[in-house]
């Protein structure tokens, strides 16, 4: 991956990370679902030969049972508790609900575990505040899960930013929407399990990733609104992934958002489960004082010579960012690669989401003031 402008140094993911004992790094996966079967899929791809996976945790026994055996763990765990208070395990990957991100996270850094969490980072910024601190206090490593900004259109947006080729980022906007998209299984539709509905889902991934490409500015105030209209009826329409369970549907169906940062650029979010749309969009469109992008197709809006040009690269590389996370999460902790993923952009990603709901909740803007680590 050809590399960006550096940032400052993230507390929370200390280059040098302490390493594993032996040099081997013993991992432990809490949540033993889809998300966890991906991250095994791709930490194999890594080709890399300096850490083990050697316990698997979940509420469900079987479940975890049979998720050890396909991956070929020793161990098992139904108490989480448990496998954070193991002293031969020196990491972990939380793939849980996003209400059970949390309290794992702090006291596997409290244990001494280097830690990955998936997005969202957590329920709300002040449990994400938690976390940082409690890997900043142990010296340990929180990274998250935003695999977006790891894929090759992002990080050749993120180069052009850094290297002033669109001049002064004024405005940005983000799109993670669906026509009709409502997961039919998991606990997406519980405001109580999952924070909300699209906007702490799928939003967060375009938003992470914008954020990202933008320098990560500083949130300084929001505006927000959500609507639930589709969700919490019987469906009466075919949707792609099958019905879903509308009597326990408490989030949004779209959620909007302004972003007003440090610097005066502003962003708009709009995401949504369920939107009255020619077709589903994800994209990110930038626009600056010397020129704009967009991230799919990646392109590059300016002027030359007098004359207006769009910039489209020929070859740019292919780098999954999913992929590239797992291995990433590796490099840091056994490398003392800096982390491009560190816990405190989890927080201001969470600052946002949170921003975007209370000013929805309270029906005009607010004022957002970063929490204290």
């Amino acid at each position: 991956m050809s590399k960006s402008k550096k940032s400052p140094p993230a507390k929370s993911a200390p280059a040098g990370a302490k390493k594993a004992k032996g040099g081997i790094c013993r991992i432990g996966v809490i949540g033993a679902g889809g998300i966890a079967a991906a991250q095994m899929e791709r930490l194999r791809k890594s080709k890399r030969d300096d850490y083990a996976v050697v316990a698997a945790c979940d509420v469900d026994a079987a479940r975890a049972s049979e998720f050890a055996a396909k991956w070929e763990i020793g161990r098992t765990f139904t108490d989480w508790r448990r496998l954070a208070a193991d002293p031969d395990i020196d990491a972990v990957t939380i793939c849980t609900p996003n209400k059970m991100h949390c309290a794992p996270a702090v006291l596997c850094a409290q244990s001494g575990k280097h830690v990955l969490v998936e997005k969202p980072m957590a329920m709300n910024a002040r449990e994400a505040a938690q976390m940082c601190a409690a890997a900043r206090k142990a010296g340990t490593v929180m990274q998250i899960g935003f695999q977006q900004r790891f894929n090759a259109n992002a990080q050749f947006l993120r180069r052009a930013v850094a290297e002033g080729a669109l001049g002064k980022i004024l405005y940005v906007r983000a799109q993670a929407l669906r026509r009709l998209g409502i997961p039919s299984w998991g606990v997406f539709g519980r405001k109580d399990l999952n924070g909300g509905g699209p906007m702490i889902d799928i939003g967060v991934h375009i938003l992470e990733c914008a954020h990202y490409i933008m320098g990560k500015p500083r949130l300084t105030h929001a505006s927000g609104a959500t609507h639930t209209y589709i969700g919490n009826q019987k469906p009466e329409v075919a949707a792609p992934w099958g019905a879903w369970d509308h009597t326990t549907y408490t989030v949004e169906d779209l959620a909007t958002g302004y972003l007003r940062f440090e610097g005066g650029a502003t962003l708009t979010i709009e995401s949504s489960f369920a939107a009255h749309i020619e077709k589903d969009a994800w994209n990110i469109t930038i626009m600056g004082t010397k020129g704009g992008a967009t991230l799919d197709p990646v392109t590059i809006f300016t002027h030359r010579n007098g004359v207006q040009v769009n910039e489209t690269p020929t070859f740019i590389g292919y780098q999954d960012g999913f992929d590239f996370k797992m291995l990433h999460w590796l490099q840091v902790m056994q490398d003392g690669v800096e982390s491009d993923a560190p816990g405190e952009d989890g927080l201001a990603v969470q600052l946002m989401l949170d921003s975007v709901y209370e000013s929805a909740r309270l029906g005009r803007e607010i004022a957002v003031k970063t929490p204290t680590i």
